[in-house]
């Protein structure tokens, strides 16, 4: 089990996305994601996704939204806890060289069309609408989602 980032930023209705494909053994070869990865130790979320954007893009983030948590359970790759954000608040110029992928500038109505995960469809979604902190839990089986649960957090 591990913990990471996942991190959506957003220009002109599109999302900064990374086509991983440069890795071998990689889960997520060939897959469109957004910007992010493992925790290292005694990072927080915060600390980790800022980390990651700035290692695999060259951006530098003010401010991130802490959308939610989404949790993929596997047979193949075993348990993730994903930390989910999103921002608009970036500066400094991307990077072309990153080790994981090609990023590209996607727009959001077309991220569908393209080789995604299908739990992502779901989250995608919800990063669209005002909706409350969320917990999203994606059960895989090979590659293929076979049930997924959905919760709000609720304030007390």
């Amino acid at each position: 089990m591990w913990n990471t980032t996942l991190c959506y930023i957003e220009q002109d209705e599109k999302y900064l996305m990374l086509h991983r494909v440069k890795k071998k053994n990689d889960m997520n070869h060939d897959k469109w994601i957004g910007i992010g990865g493992k925790l290292e130790e005694s990072e927080s979320p915060f600390d980790g996704a800022k980390r990651e954007i700035f290692e695999e893009t060259g951006l530098t983030v003010s401010s991130l939204d802490y959308r939610g948590i989404v949790t993929f359970v596997s047979d193949e790759f075993g348990t993730e806890y994903m930390h989910l954000f999103h921002t608009k608040a970036f500066e400094g110029e991307i990077r072309r060289d990153c080790d994981e992928g090609n990023l590209e500038w996607i727009e959001k109505k077309k991220l569908t069309t393209l080789p995604i995960w299908e739990g992502d469809k779901i989250f995608l979604s919800l990063l669209d609408k005002d909706v409350p902190f969320f917990s999203l839990k994606l059960c895989y089986k090979g590659q293929a989602l076979i049930s997924h649960t959905l919760e709000f957090w609720k304030n007390a």
